[in-house]
């Protein structure tokens, strides 16, 4: 957390500064963990003080800045990790600004409470290295069936895990992928290897369906209260989710209870009924 709907809310909630002039980009003194900004504060201001900001794009569970320079500011927020155009939700844990002028946006804000997240600063040919079709797969919103069973079709590994593989997709994580699999019907311990031509067109259906309207609703804010959006507000995708989290619940769909696994050290929700293994 957070995963593709989050960021995708974050770019969109920044959309505005596209045109906008930067003045300044600034690490802020912070007490707390220190996050990695790279390069180094004096030179990462040299590079980007005048550029003009060109378009707003994201990659995978990054959002990405775009300047006129060809340079791109990636902001990758990992776990807590927030992009922000309003004051914080603390101060404490605000970690990087970036001043703008000739636009609705003055400024766009980074705070990271467990300060695991990043921001870098790459040229065009360091981003598409780092980032292109074979470090980082196709964007979830994206992808099609066979793109899935090209890159995950051979694999022998169980497809919840798999759908984490951000080298085979781009976006999903932990949450969503229990909610796509119930969704498209598919047990979340099911093989790569065993999955038929209708369940990898299910599963990209689910995909677009629960990831777009994820986006539709800006995200979800779990018990933490931490996912915000660019104007420090909730989201409410949380009070649509059909299995994660909901444990010995009833499943939205036929109302047997919801089960809770580990899969790879993380909680796997699904439907027994729904989402049957054979």
């Amino acid at each position: 957390m957070p995963e593709l709907p989050e960021v995708e809310t974050m770019r969109r909630g920044i959309l505005a500064a596209v045109g906008s002039r930067v003045v300044d980009a600034a690490k802020i003194r912070c007490s707390r963990k220190p996050i990695d900004i790279s390069p180094a504060p004096a030179k990462f201001r040299h590079r980007v003080r005048g550029a003009t900001i060109s378009a707003l794009a994201r990659a995978g569970k990054r959002v990405v800045i775009w300047l006129d320079t060809d340079d791109a500011i990636v902001i990758e927020p990992r776990m807590t990790g927030l992009v922000l155009v309003v004051d914080p939700p603390t101060q404490a844990h605000l970690r990087w600004r970036l001043s703008l002028t000739g636009g609705p946006i003055d400024e766009v804000l980074y705070w990271d409470r467990r300060g695991l997240g990043n921001v870098r600063l790459f040229s065009r040919e360091e981003f598409c290295e780092r980032f292109g079709l074979e470090k980082l797969g196709p964007d979830a919103l994206e992808i099609t069936a066979d793109d899935f069973r090209t890159r995950l079709g051979s694999s022998r590994r169980e497809i919840k895990p798999a759908l984490l593989d951000q080298k085979a997709v781009a976006g999903i994580g932990n949450l969503y992928a229990s909610e796509i699999l119930h969704v498209a019907g598919i047990h979340p311990l099911r093989k790569c290897t065993a999955m038929t031509t209708r369940q990898w067109q299910a599963l990209t259906a689910a995909t677009h369906m629960v990831l777009e309207e994820a986006v539709r609703y800006e995200g979800s804010t779990l018990g933490d209260g931490t996912y915000r959006n660019a104007l420090n507000e909730q989201g409410s995708y949380q009070n649509k989710h059909r299995v994660y989290n909901r444990a010995d619940q009833a499943c939205p769909r036929c109302s047997a209870k919801i089960k809770r696994i580990v899969q790879t050290q993380r909680s796997t929700y699904f439907c027994g009924k729904c989402q049957r293994r054979t």
